[in-house]
């Protein structure tokens, strides 16, 4: 079916009101044409199948009390159904009546965000790592070359690399592990010997030993705030840069009787999962996706998630949190109870999926709807990806949309007996993924709309894992 655009489409808010039924609408559309409701009849099918469809995506119950938090939930919804029952960007449209992925727009948003900043952006100049990891790797998940930065990326990481180890936000600013993960994870992408070289990985080990704590887990910075991301961060510097796992002589934890960075960890990790069945930034906090996201990445690099998954946490409660995660009718997920849904969690509660799936087999996630929230509503007109439609397209969302919407469109494997040229010794476990093939049963998208695969445990692509892994693998010692 040759594409289409928005304004020729019959609002369906007004289609349910002639007929809400989602019966009646497949009897008319059975029928091909029916006098009581004659506009119908001029409804193409995929329009009556997306009506049907949010129909089906009702919620069953509906709370009469009304509170501050239900009413901010309801003006969201308003706000984004026209973009799930209608198309105001008036978007080029697939064969199931949804917009293409405006790869076109993505692209040229994110090189624009890879350009100069005014001075009015100073407030951003300790996120510089992470404007380049999400900007680079939204650019690979289109399929957009990155060669053209490759330099600019090295020279950019040089001067925030600090003398004691790890990286800070720009340059003179302090090591802290949050830039430092963002920064590994762009100079991996960037990929090449003066990317790899340009890590002083005999500091940053002795850097990321200083984090270390004697509980197990890992501060992000020194004397800063002990939480999860400061763990996950740790296991993929120390994966991809395949460090030594032996604590470096001057940690402050070997006072406590540790040798190792997994000493406790794994017990760590367990005690964030809460009562609720999610994992918390730390020990009995509140659940939240992103901190989900980063525990379970977290001992899927520490082992095979089948056996560290199920060692360290219950992973029936933490099915369950995950899947109540996905709002309805919206499609999309939210990061906690009782909040409103965000693009950024089609990968910080989507991404969870494939590592859960490894675990146990099992998923209980929408596929379909999070790729129809991503895909509707959550493409900005102008090109790149937001929070919800009203908000502005950023660098972080359009990335994690995208993370999201491969993580829907391709089928990932866990092989512990896979071979390869890549993944022996420490750590080894996450090169231990391949991708089996696409993800077919009622998918909403076409070629078009597809974005590259990206590897369910680092979030970058699997080619730029592989090579990185290995470079450190064949290079002896620091």
């Amino acid at each position: 079916m040759a594409a289409s655009t928005g304004p020729s489409q019959p609002s369906f808010s007004r289609l349910r009101e002639l007929t809400p039924d989602s019966d009646r609408i497949q009897e008319l559309s059975d029928a091909g044409t029916d006098s009581e409701f004659e506009d119908i009849a001029t409804v193409p099918q995929y329009e009556l199948d997306n009506i049907a469809y949010f129909d089906r995506m009702r919620p069953i119950i509906v709370d009469d009390l009304k509170t501050e938090t239900s009413e901010v939930q309801d003006e969201t919804l308003n706000v984004i159904l026209p973009f799930l029952e209608g198309n105001p960007n008036e978007f080029p449209l697939n064969e199931f009546g949804l917009p293409h992925l405006q790869r076109v727009k993505h692209a040229r948003y994110l090189d624009d965000a890879l350009g100069s900043y005014s001075e009015h952006y100073v407030a951003l100049d300790a996120a510089r790592p992470w404007v380049l990891y999400w900007s680079l790797q939204a650019l690979t998940a289109l399929g957009e070359g990155i060669g053209a930065f490759q330099t600019r990326v090295v020279n950019t990481f040089v001067p925030c690399q600090h003398p004691d180890g790890g990286y800070g936000g720009g340059h003179g600013q302090l090591p802290h592990l949050a830039p430092t993960y963002a920064a590994i994870l762009s100079l991996a992408i960037a990929g090449g010997a003066a990317a790899y070289e340009s890590i002083n990985r005999r500091s940053l080990w002795h850097y990321l030993g200083r984090m270390k704590q004697p509980d197990g887990g890992f501060t992000m910075a020194p004397g800063g705030e002990e939480d999860i991301r400061g763990a996950y961060c740790a296991m993929v510097c120390l994966s991809l840069l395949n460090l030594p796992l032996e604590l470096p002589a001057d940690a402050p934890a070997r006072s406590c009787g540790m040798t190792n960075f997994l000493d406790q960890l794994g017990d760590w990790i367990s005690r964030c999962q809460n009562w609720e069945g999610g994992i918390s930034a730390t020990p009995g906090n509140e659940a939240h996706g992103a901190y989900a996201f980063c525990g379970l990445g977290c001992l899927s690099i520490m082992g095979p998630p089948k056996e560290t998954l199920n060692r360290y946490l219950d992973v029936p409660r933490l099915i369950r949190w995950l899947s109540y995660r996905q709002c309805t009718p919206e499609g999309g997920y939210n990061g906690r109870t009782n909040k409103l849904v965000d693009g950024c969690y089609s990968h910080w509660v989507g991404s969870c999926w494939a590592l859960v799936e490894a675990a146990n087999g099992t998923g209980i996630w929408n596929r379909t709807a999070l790729a129809r929230y991503i895909l509707s509503a959550a493409q900005a007109k102008t090109g790149g990806l937001i929070d919800k439609p009203g908000k502005r397209a950023d660098a972080y969302h359009t990335c994690y949309n995208l993370a999201g919407l491969s993580a829907v469109q391709y089928n990932h494997v866990f092989d512990e007996d896979m071979k390869g040229s890549v993944g022996v010794g420490e750590l080894a476990a996450p090169y231990h993924w391949w991708v089996a093939g696409l993800y077919e049963e009622g998918k909403i998208w076409v070629e078009e709309d597809m974005v590259d695969e990206i590897h369910p445990v680092f979030i970058m692509p699997y080619d730029a894992v592989s090579a990185c892994r290995k470079y450190f693998e064949d290079k002896e010692g620091f």
